[in-house]
Formats: structure tokens, C-alpha cells, sequence
């Protein structure tokens, strides 16, 4: 149905992924710096695979709903290239808010933090993602492109292919681009996504293009004075794709439902506050309600 077009754009690009891969891991043999671990491998690709799994049932389930809210569409718009053109750099942009949220709402981050787990920074960690999205509701960034007037199934193929070209950015083996790096996000830019460094952190939210996080101040350039740390400021320590998905939820989970005495609107700052609410020291000394 609708939702095997995502499927079939990813696995369209599934040989491309494959032979940079392979590229990627020469190339870092060669320089004597290869961080491709085995056991790391196998985890990224369960997690691929669960993460894919869950889209599909995803869309299935919610298609109903995207058609149902297409039916009020602000305009009819016909497939031209400039109407491919346009959904790309909106879709791009929506991209860029979700990113950014899930970076600043805990509970979009217990999805996301999955991605950001890994200490190494190669094309494998792009498959590194999150079965529990359609639960923290990366979907519904989508809507006001299905609201404009994009058909649903549409929207969800400039999805897949936003997705895949954010595999690329996922690599230590390339410099920076030159002009590019003006525009797109770049191997340069999302190692600083991806770095917890001080320096770094919460920076670069861009699929796509670069400009989003230079127009709203999040844009930070890689430092060549900076030895990049990828990571977690709290490491998980397991290679179970399980434990990795589900690590963060089980934190909030925690936090937002006990003690019992623990006032509505501290819950509330577990589940939708900031990520650093799970901090230790945060989880030790809850925020103050507004009701105390």
C-alpha cells in the first residue's frame, strides 16, 4: 500500500549505502583508525530493521488519519517539479524544528537519543535509530505539508529521501566541502551534531540544508582545535538494540510516574521539559512545582 513507497525509496538507495560502506571502511583500515566494530555493526542494523519495521505498521495505521486531514487541504497541488521543489525545502524545514525539539523535550528525546548513543562516528551509525518515533510523534511534524495541500503518500517519499541523504553526513572520513558547506549540511557539520564537546552540543540540527541553523542561531562550525567526543554525557554499555531503544523511555517512565506524592506539574517537566531533567542530580532534587 501507501507506505511501501518509503520502503522502496530506502531500499533504492540501500546498494549506494552499501558500497560507501565498504568505502568508509577500507579507507579508515588504510589509516590504521578503524572504528567499525562487530558487535556495534549487528546493533546499528537490528536497529535499522526494527526502526523500519515500525514505520511500516506506522503508516499503515496512520494513513487513514493523513487522508482524513488531507481532506482539508488549503490548496490542490499538483506534482510539477517546482511543486517537488518547494516540498523538499519545507519538508526540510520541518525537519529542522523536529530535530531541534527532540534535542529540547524529553519525551521526543527518549526516541531520539538511541541515534545519538553511539561513541564512534561512521555510515553505520546512520542506521542507528528508534522503533518508538511513531510513538513520540516525529509524524506529526509532517502534517502541515499534508495540510497545504501535499498528498500523504508523496509527503512520505520526500520523508525517505530527506532520511537518506542524511546517511551521507554520517562520516569522519571527509573534510569539509568548500562552498557547500555554506548551504548543506555536511560530514563537518553533524560531527558537531554529534560531538557532546561543551562547544557543541545542541548545535547543527539540519537534514538537509545548513541554512535553517544559520537563519535561528544554532550553527556551530567544526573546530580543528577540538578533538571531537561522540556520545552521551551517560553511556549505555550495551550492544542489545533493545536496551538501547528503550533505555531513556524506561528513565522517563521512572521519573514521571513516581513517587506517588510527586506533584501533576513536575510529571509534566519529566515527560516534556528539557532531556536534562534525567540528569542525576536532577533526578535526586525534583524541580519546583508552581503549586508549592
Amino acid at each position: 500500500m501507501e507506505s511501501g513507497w518509503e520502503s522502496l525509496t530506502l531500499v533504492f538507495l540501500a546498494p549506494l549505502f552499501l558500497i560507501c560502506m565498504v568505502l568508509e571502511y577500507r579507507l579508515l583500515r588504510r589509516q590504521g583508525t578503524n572504528d567499525y566494530s562487530l558487535k556495534e555493526l549487528v546493533c546499528n542494523f537490528s536497529l535499522a530493521g526494527l526502526h523500519q519495521g515500525a514505520d511500516i505498521i506506522a503508516t499503515v495505521l496512520l494513513m487513514p488519519f493523513f487522508l482524513w486531514l488531507y481532506q482539508f487541504r488549503l490548496f490542490d497541488i499538483t506534482i510539477t517539479p517546482l511543486a517537488v521543489f518547494s516540498a523538499f525545502i519545507l519538508q526540510d524545514f520541518f525537519y529542522y524544528w523536529f530535530h531541534r525539539t527532540s534535542h529540547n523535550v524529553h519525551w521526543l528525546w527518549a526516541s531520539h537519543v538511541a541515534h545519538h548513543s553511539s561513541e564512534k562516528m561512521n555510515f553505520t551509525t546512520a542506521f542507528r535509530q528508534s522503533l518508538t518515533y511513531p510513538i513520540s510523534g516525529m509524524w506529526l511534524f509532517w502534517t502541515p505539508l499534508m495540510l497545504l495541500g501535499y498528498p500523504p503518500t508523496f509527503v512520505v517519499v520526500v520523508v525517505a529521501l530527506n532520511l537518506g541523504f542524511q546517511f551521507f553526513v554520517h562520516t569522519c572520513t571527509v573534510g569539509k566541502l568548500g562552498w557547500i558547506e555554506h548551504i548543506f549540511n555536511t560530514p563537518s557539520h553533524h560531527r558537531v551534531h554529534h560531538a557532546r564537546n561543551p562547544e557543541y552540543i545542541d548545535k547543527n540540527f539540519a537534514g538537509v540544508l545548513i541554512i535553517w541553523d544559520k537563519l535561528f542561531g544554532t550553527f556551530v562550525e567544526e573546530r580543528s582545535d577540538i578533538h571531537i567526543n561522540y556520545g552521551i554525557p551517560h553511556a549505555i554499555n550495551s550492544w542489545n538494540p533493545f536496551v538501547v531503544t528503550f533505555h531513556q523511555w524506561k528513565t522517563l517512565v521512572t521519573l514521571a510516574f513516581s513517587p506517588a506524592k510527586t506533584p501533576i506539574s513536575v510529571r509534566l517537566t519529566y515527560l516534556f521539559g528539557a532531556p536534562k531533567i534525567s540528569d542525576g542530580t536532577i533526578r535526586n532534587k525534583p524541580p519546583k512545582s508552581s503549586t508549592n
